[in-house]
């Protein structure tokens, strides 16, 4: 993944011009498979200035792509009357340096935080040990279990990472699946008691938390059962996954 930005100077009042030109160009950029995502942003300090910031897939899909392929001549027609009012243009590479601010709460502390994670997982596990279908993967399950399931949930909805660094992390997660043959059967009757615990513990029932908190389940557990099959070679190391309001993490398998 390579960042593209592009600064723009457009004087004498043309700023709604080049935005309709942009709106019009985008079409092309929303088309072109090497393009990820963009945005262009106006300067609120001098607002003949614009930031266009477009993730490519890299930069040789961009410029050997995108540039040689057949959304470019669209593209760039509708953007030429402004290529002399470029400034800057530049790829970017993403550093590790990311995260969120306080004005967005985690999904770890909207859910009510370690407290909330514990309950969840303690109402979960008492009705995985009364149901037929899953009771035969847990039957010898670790007293501690649910807890150390709660604080993999807390780190993976934003919460603090003891998983990681009292249990694990990914690796150890990992090892409690592989060889177990889970069933699809299975695994949609751990979703299902999971949402219905989530009832039960009194986690927020908005729609954008239990949608998130959905879309892990999902993704998890298939991947869970994927890495349980006879013959998975699943990556053995990859950090505990972050999940955000309505964003899966990108996680290569």
């Amino acid at each position: 993944m390579i960042v593209e930005y592009i600064r723009y100077r457009v004087p004498d009042g043309g700023g709604d011009r080049f935005e309709d030109a942009y709106a019009r160009a985008a079409t092309s950029l929303a088309a072109a498979p090497q393009c990820l995502d963009y945005e262009l942003s106006r300067c609120a300090e001098e607002k003949d200035v614009y930031i266009l910031r477009i993730t490519w897939t890299s930069a040789s899909d961009h410029l050997d792509g995108f540039r040689r392929g057949e959304h470019f001549p669209a593209f760039f027609a509708e953007i030429k009357p402004y290529v002399t009012a470029i400034e800057e243009m530049r790829h970017y590479e993403p550093t590790g340096v990311r995260g969120t601010g306080g004005a967005v709460p985690t999904l770890y502390a909207w859910a009510g935080g370690a407290e909330a994670f514990e309950r969840l997982t303690e109402i979960f596990y008492r009705r995985v040990l009364a149901d037929d279908l899953l009771e035969p993967l847990f039957r010898h399950m670790d007293p501690e279990h649910p807890r150390h399931v709660a604080h993999w949930l807390a780190e993976v909805f934003g919460g603090p990472a003891r998983y990681t660094d009292e249990h694990g992390g990914y690796p150890h997660m990992l090892s409690k699946h592989l060889g177990k043959g889970i069933t699809e059967a299975q695994r949609r009757r751990w979703v299902a008691l999971l949402h219905d615990a989530a009832d039960d513990a009194g986690l927020p029932t908005d729609p954008e938390f239990r949608a998130a908190f959905a879309s892990y389940l999902e993704w998890g557990t298939r991947l869970a059962l994927a890495n349980s099959q006879p013959g998975a070679t699943p990556p053995r190391k990859a950090p505990v996954p972050r999940w955000g309001w309505g964003v899966a993490p990108p996680y290569q398998g």
